[in-house]
């Protein structure tokens, strides 16, 4: 028995004085321009301004841009054939409107009687999210996501590498037809796509332009084409390009932590985030001994902030893992989160189990980084996120060739 008490008693003397035996790391410290270059050495770019910048992003040989299509797909996103009781589009989850006229379905969701919704959607209308802010995703017949996994939103997908929580799917084209057939989302076949398409005058009309007629691909790839053009610009991006003044003091800290900490280390790219498949969380904190590291503001560094004993029983996540989901191949391992306007597509994680981003940013920071941020960084963080806001680019198309 003795054996264990000088055991606790020596790991307790190692983690209060392991601060002082490990050097402190030197974090950077930046001017606008050191910021804008740190961010974009990691790849951090701007959202494209123009249609012709956005070409270069998103036009593929598989599936080439066309004012025809893009019109065309943006009837399709809207279009309620395209579900099994013509009642739900692609818009009905992944909502674009800020009218709360064309929000019907979740109007009557939230003010019925047998209502018990407590999601963000209650509060959050009116946003412009590409998704519906429920816990879990709802689809044909009322039916429930069987993992409880919540909708991703639309907005800035197509430059994502990968569509689905466990990244399973890579297009956009691709996630379109599987949207439309699951049976727990829009629950039509590809058969009766078609059929439903080609006994409509006008989609046939629509259909030729684009293409040279109707299916079930080409239905795909109008859509896909649309949802190309869903790209939003904010205040971030306009201080990547150059303008100083386009976010405040305190979203560059938050920006700056963003780098120091090592958040950029997976929320990269042009959409700061979706472009890998990570582990979650990195640090369970279910061994005996939970050590949590902070950031020295004065030292610049990391250094041990608390510890504690876990006696506690083994849990994967750390809140209740509804529908009980463990991502791709089972091991934990999910798309990471784009960050654009992620303070609109509350709730978080991928089963919606934490509404407010402030937590969502505390919980990344202990079991992603090891590090217990103070409130002060949390908020600057957060800053940085509302940073990310912005609507979608007007892209002023022009008609050209494709096949």
């Amino acid at each position: 028995m003795k054996f264990f008490v000088y055991v606790f008693i020596f790991i307790i003397l190692l983690l209060t004085t392991v601060s002082f035996l490990l050097p402190t790391k030197e974090k950077r410290q930046f001017s606008d321009e050191g910021l804008r270059a740190a961010a974009l050495s990691r790849n951090m770019s701007s959202t494209p301004a123009t249609y012709e910048d956005l070409l270069k992003l998103v036009d593929t040989p598989q599936n080439k841009m066309s004012k025809e299509k893009i019109d065309l797909g943006r009837d399709l996103y809207h279009e309620k054939m395209l579900s099994k009781d013509k009642d739900i589009s692609c818009a009905t989850c992944h909502v674009l409107s800020k009218d709360l006229k064309e929000k019907d379905i979740y109007l009557k969701a939230l003010t019925s009687k047998t209502n018990d919704k407590t999601d963000c959607v209650v509060c959050h209308l009116s946003d412009q999210s590409g998704t519906d802010r429920f816990e879990t995703a709802v689809g044909h017949g009322g039916a429930e996501n069987q993992f409880h996994l919540n909708t991703l939103t639309t907005l800035n997908a197509a430059l994502a590498k990968f569509q689905t929580w466990d990244g399973h799917v890579n297009t956009i084209e691709e996630q379109v037809g599987l949207s439309i057939q699951d049976p727990t989302q829009m629950n039509l076949s590809a058969k009766e796509v078609e059929d439903r398409l080609k006994a409509n005058a006008e989609y046939v009309k629509k259909f030729e332009l684009a293409f040279d007629k109707v299916s079930f691909e080409n239905t795909q790839k109008a859509i896909g084409a649309y949802l190309k053009t869903l790209v939003t610009r904010s205040g971030y991006d306009r201080f990547l390009d150059g303008d100083n003044d386009a976010i405040n003091a305190k979203a560059k800290k938050g920006l700056s932590h963003f780098l120091n900490f090592g958040c950029k280390g997976c929320h990269t790219g042009v959409t700061v985030g979706g472009q890998s498949i990570q582990k979650f969380p990195l640090r369970d904190y279910n061994s005996i001994v939970d050590v949590t590291n902070s950031f020295n503001e004065e030292e610049k560094g990391r250094e041990v902030s608390d510890f504690d004993f876990n006696a506690k029983m083994y849990h994967p996540f750390p809140f209740e893992n509804k529908g009980g989901f463990m991502g791709k191949d089972g091991e934990r391992l999910f798309r990471v989160p784009m960050l654009r306007n992620v303070t609109k597509t509350s709730p978080y994680f991928h089963n919606g189990a934490v509404t407010k981003i402030r937590e969502a940013v505390f919980l990344m920071g202990k079991h992603q980084l090891g590090m217990h941020l103070s409130y002060e960084q949390i908020d600057e963080i957060v800053e940085f996120l509302k940073s990310l806001e912005g609507d979608v680019v007007d892209y002023k198309v022009v008609t050209k060739d494709a096949s």
